[in-house]
């Protein structure tokens, strides 16, 4: 009985580990274009890793889901971009505030 818990824990530190190098790296990569909302890329890798860890495969689901979490978190980030240079131009056929 105490080597099959030992396996078992060997097993999950294994799988908490590659979860763990797996998030590391999505965030390493992704915090480069994500600079000003590094929070909404933790908050998304966090809900990414709850889900994952709902899942028989943990592990293997992990990386999927957090790299189309944080194409979302990008997506959003875009639309933000867009929407605040709307904004500052104003509404269409309306001359730019200065341009005069």
């Amino acid at each position: 009985m105490a080597a099959f818990k030992s396996n078992c824990l060997a097993s999950c530190r294994k799988v908490l580990a590659r979860i763990t190098a797996a998030r590391e790296m999505i965030f390493n990569e992704s915090r480069r274009t994500l600079k000003a909302h590094e929070h909404l890329l933790r908050l998304a890798l966090n809900e990414a890793e709850a889900v994952a860890w709902q899942t028989m495969y943990p592990h293997l689901v992990f990386p999927a889901l957090a790299a189309e979490k944080v194409q979302a978190v990008v997506a959003w980030d875009k639309l933000q971009s867009l929407q605040r240079l709307r904004a500052r131009l104003g509404p269409p056929g309306r001359p730019m505030a200065g341009a005069f």
